[in-house]
């Protein structure tokens, strides 16, 4: 909405209404006993001349069309006639055929007629021209070309009525044949020092709207700087028009209009700073220019703060002066006032939160949004909330919001409006934190009895997410989570009871707890079926630590599940019976009765073929196997790997992108040891992991068997687990998991694996500077791996999934804002010492690169792909250089990237002949590498298999005399030529040592390959 000139006392001065050309027909007087309708006026006469009541209100639905049809007749006769019509008739005929269209009837001629109008000299005759045209002409009509032609015409005439009408139609009409014609003439008019003041308005609201419609068509390289000085202008108007303009073309272009951050601070500085009766032109009942204020205050938050001391204590004075006028008292009983004094305030509150940086401030706006909780207006209750939930991830304002946790919990149990309980959910769930954790999820529990259908799902995944976060204790998690399937288990998705098995099953402290817990749950009457899925997976697992209590023996446990069987779908009855079959390896006694159970003429020809197989092969299972492997098939399940939750991920993906920093809590409680260092099994579909508290799921993940470590800072966890994946044999199947892992799209075929190189950056190696200084450990990690977090600090993480094939390989890089602040000027760039491109193509290797955007929203990610190709060997990695500014301030890392020569490993399968033979071949002094070094790790078997064949060799047993000892063998591939490598490994357990011998068939990979193996031990 733009501002516009208002009467004295605040309210809009309406125009006075021109002599009528037909008073009696603008008035809705009779004449000649007929009922004539009252219809709006324009300067210079009646919008609608003459037109009968008849037209529009018949006695009937057929009366009126045979009166408009018999009206159509003579209009097209009168077009069609051998006099020639005047100016004044011809308007009028076409203004009834434009009413005519408005009432819903089809009009199919008179274009040209008001095509011609455009050429008249009389306002009220071109004003009708252009409003026929905008309404009725298609914009892929074949009369553009002359309409064009009357524009141009117009435009070109200098009287700023008639361009006014120009400009609007063009607007109106927004066809891109229109934006190809007339694109650059609007910006000359719009900067021109003759154009008259509304002229300009128009001109910045038309290009606005050709912008939107096609951006291609603006070319404003060489107005953008007298465009962005129109905030200078001294017509109001003009500046709300050129606000509009600026705000749309700074978010594809920030850094070309970013020199108006200046010049809008001052213009809202002068706004906030004067009297109402200063701008009184533009003041909207005691408020003065509140349309522009807005728009000011939206423009400002397209950047971050401003660099210039001046320039921010200014705008920080601003901000304040709006907060300080919000506790006045109001000027005015009347609902405009207010509408607009806090349409003020809210866009400064939104400003104050985008910057994120001035405590003071985001202290004192929680508090002005906290007197406004308990506001009669829903409205204002609504967006209060709304806010606060941002202001929640800010630390230095997470305390305040705090303060008002008994307001919010009687919101959210007492208001009429279900968005504004919603809201205030989703505040509950921002402002908790370990503190205050177990009473927001009681009173979350609580409202969910009573709670909406459309919301009960979200609020099930809030409060899985939190019990699970700020658990002080197992005991309660599990209480809640059952707590919570006993309440509301329609909504409670398979997320959820996946992740409590996952956490249970991780925790041995809790199992019996839960196997407990679990079992007293079952015992009620009415027992929600996703309770006998958690029930039937942890009792089938862990049933034998409760199973020494007479109440809940082994056959009261299977009695328990199987009253629950005939009641249950598909999917969980194929559950019980594998819990069926556990119990028989942990409960012998209870074999012949499950037997009897699957040998019932039901299981064995079932309709459903999974229960039939089950059965039959549990059946046979349990006969033919003995104790044994009985006991090996079915022993307990191993910890799953870690894994991002899926539950914060599904609640991400229904709340959509914009929700990012709402579920951002990585700036606060960065002591917590919560329980989601809990695990996920690895599905067999993958999918991407959208920015959340956990920004690129990235931190890497412990051995299995031992339990998971701490996670600093809390903010990320493992999506990329280079140990072996466990599945469950019981409960959720890789098809049925919900996907968690982050896993690259297949990579193509080696012909198009390089394909589409971006264009080269700006900066060469000779602008970067040197390695940070642990570069070196950092590569290291990634030399048997090829996932991971490759750097992180308070700002930046940088994950790396890569994969190889031959001498290709594809690599992404994940660059993941930790901060609330947008990066500007985001530039990751990849050189190679002494080349100097960032595509790379240097004697050795070709690294291809594709560009990133330049912003990163906070609490966002965004990924590079890099297509490898290895065309000699080399001995030096890649360097990754990362250039960005934050809050105003430069930041640069530079990093090696992990891309070393054993990365192109091809595994070689020999027999033991074959691999004697080639060490002999491979018998020169500068063929072989040989190193002696001690242990800097426990010497694991297991784990030394896994370097190993995570280093890229095979490796060959039965070959070595020593079966203590690994030998390897592979084939580096380039694209010049392939390079045999034939490797030995003998660990020494009593001396804590190893001797690594490596035999190639060039002297450098040898020597840099036992250098890079012999670091990982």
């Amino acid at each position: 909405m733009r501002d516009r000139p208002l009467g004295s006392h605040g309210r809009q001065t309406a125009p006075k209404p021109a002599p009528a050309l037909c008073s009696s027909w603008a008035t809705g007087k009779r004449r000649g006993g007929r009922k004539l309708i009252t219809l709006p006026l324009v300067a210079g006469g009646c919008l609608w001349p003459c037109v009968p009541c008849s037209l529009s209100t018949g006695k009937s639905k057929e009366a009126e069309i045979k009166r408009i049809n018999k009206e159509l007749a003579n209009i097209r006769s009168k077009f069609k006639g051998d006099k020639a019509l005047d100016g004044y008739s011809k308007k009028k005929y076409v203004c009834k055929l434009l009413f005519i269209f408005l009432l819903g009837h089809d009009i199919d001629f008179g274009h040209m007629e008001a095509v011609n109008l455009l050429s008249s000299n009389k306002y009220t005759e071109k004003q009708i021209g252009y409003l026929f045209i905008s309404v009725l002409v298609n914009s892929n009509s074949e009369l553009i070309r002359l309409i064009n032609n009357a524009i141009k015409n117009d435009l070109a005439s200098r009287n700023p009525t008639f361009m006014c009408l120009a400009l609007h139609c063009i607007a109106n009409v927004g066809s891109r044949e229109m934006g190809e014609a007339f694109a650059a003439d609007i910006p000359r008019i719009l900067v021109a020092g003759d154009s008259m003041d509304s002229v300009k308005q128009s001109a910045a609201l038309c290009l606005l709207r050709l912008y939107k419609a096609s951006p291609d068509l603006v070319p404003m390289g060489e107005w953008t700087a007298r465009v962005v000085h129109l905030l200078n202008d001294q017509h109001m108007g003009v500046v709300t028009a050129a606000v509009s303009l600026i705000t749309c073309l700074c978010k594809k272009n920030p850094d070309d209009f970013k020199t108006c951050v200046s010049l809008a601070v001052s213009r809202l500085s002068r706004i906030v700073s004067s009297a109402s009766t200063d701008l009184q032109d533009y003041t909207y009942y005691f408020v003065p220019a509140p349309w522009l204020s807005v728009k000011l205050l939206r423009l400002l938050q397209c950047y971050p703060p401003p660099e210039d001391a001046a320039v921010k204590g200014r705008l920080v004075e601003c901000l304040e002066t709006v907060l300080n006028k919000a506790q006045e008292p109001p000027k005015s009983k009347k609902v405009q006032h207010s509408n607009a004094k806090n349409a003020i305030l809210f866009e400064t509150i939104s400003l104050i939160i985008h910057y994120d940086s001035e405590p003071n401030l985001l202290v004192r706006a929680c508090n002005q949004l906290g007197q406004f909780l308990q506001h009669r207006e829903t409205n204002l209750r609504y967006l209060a909330l709304e806010s606060m939930c941002t202001l929640a991830s800010s630390e230095f304002s997470h305390e305040a919001v705090k303060t008002h946790i008994d307001t919010v919990i009687n919101a959210l149990k007492t208001e009429r409006d279900v968005s504004v309980r919603q809201r205030a959910a989703d505040l509950l769930y921002a402002m908790c934190d370990r503190s205050n954790a177990k009473q927001i999820v009681s009173e979350m529990l609580r409202y969910l009895e009573t709670a909406d259908y459309a919301i009960r799902e979200e609020i099930v995944l809030k409060v899985a997410i939190l019990a699970e976060k700020y658990a002080v204790d197992y005991s309660w998690y599990v209480d809640t989570i059952l707590n919570l399937i006993r309440i509301a288990g329609d909504y409670v998705s398979e997320e959820v009871w996946y992740r409590v098995l996952q956490i249970v099953t991780n925790r041995d402290d809790v199992q019996g707890y839960a196997a407990k817990t679990v079992f007293e749950a079952l015992q009620a009457p009415a027992c929600h079926e996703n309770m006998v899925k958690v029930g039937g997976y942890i009792l089938g697992e862990f049933g034998n630590l409760i199973a020494g209590d007479p109440r809940s023996s082994p056959p009261v446990q299977f009695s328990l599940l199987h009253s629950k069987f005939h009641l249950c779908s598909v999917a969980t009855r194929a559950l019980l019976l594998s819990t069926y079959i556990k119990f028989i390896n942990l409960f012998p006694e209870t074999k012949a009765t499950i037997q009897g159970v699957l040998r019932a003429g039901s299981q064995l020809r079932n309709a459903d073929v999974e229960l039939q197989q089950r059965a039959v092969e549990y059946l046979t299972l349990s006969s033919v196997a003995s104790t044994d492997v009985l006991a090996t098939v079915l022993e307990e399940m191993p910890p799953f790997p870690e894994r991002e939750s899926s539950i914060l991920a599904k609640l991400k993906r229904k709340k959509g992108p914009g929700a990012a920093s709402a579920l951002d809590d990585s700036r606060r409680d960065t002591s917590s040891n919560d329980i989601n260092g809990g695990v996920e099994p690895t599905p067999s579909n993958v999918s991407t992991p959208s920015p959340s508290a956990d920004l690129l799921g990235l931190r890497a993940a412990p051995p299995p068997a031992a339990p998971p470590a701490p996670v600093g800072g809390n903010l990320l966890v493992d999506v990329f687990s280079d140990g072996p994946t466990a599945q469950p044999s019981l409960g959720p199947t890789p098809e049925e998991a919900f996907l968690s892992e982050l896993e690259p799209p297949a990579p193509e075929s080696p012909m198009t694996l390089l394909a589409d190189p971006a264009p080269a950056a700006d900066p060469g190696p000779e602008d970067i500077g040197p390695p940070i200084p642990e570069a070196d450990e950092l590569l290291n990690k990634f030399v048997c791996k090829n996932s991971g977090v490759l750097f992180e600090n308070q700002l930046l993480q940088i994950g790396v999934k890569s994969e190889f094939r031959q001498n290709l390989g594809r690599m992404y890089l994940f660059y993941g804002n930790k901060t609330s602040v947008q990066f500007q000027s985001f530039l990751p760039t990849v050189v190679h010492p002494g080349d100097l491109q960032t595509h790379i193509l240097c004697s050795c290797l070709a690294v291809q690169t594709k560009r990133v955007a330049a912003q990163v929203d906070g609490g966002a990610q965004v990924q590079q792909v890099l297509n490898i190709e290895c065309l000699r060997d080399f001995l030096t990695p890649p360097l990754l250089s990362v250039r960005f500014r934050y809050g105003g301030t430069a930041q640069s890392l530079t990093l090696k990237l992990p891309v070393t020569i054993n990365k192109f490993f091809q595994p070689t399968e020999m027999a033991a002949q074959d691999f004697f033979q080639r060490w002999k071949q491979l018998s020169l002094p500068l063929q072989e590498a040989q190193k002696i070094f001690k242990a800097n790790h426990p010497m694991d078997a297991e784990v030394t298999k896994a370097k190993l064949l995570g280093f890229g060799s095979a490796l060959l047993d039965n070959v070595d005399p020593n079966p203590e000892n690994f030998v390897g063998a592979g084939i580096i591939q380039t694209k010049a030529l392939q390079v045999g490598c034939l490797l030995r490994l003998e660990p020494n357990a009593q001396a804590q040592m190893y001797r690594l011998t490596l035999r190639t068939s060039k002297e450098p990979v040898s020597r840099h390959l036992c250098e890079l193996l012999a670091q990982q031990f």
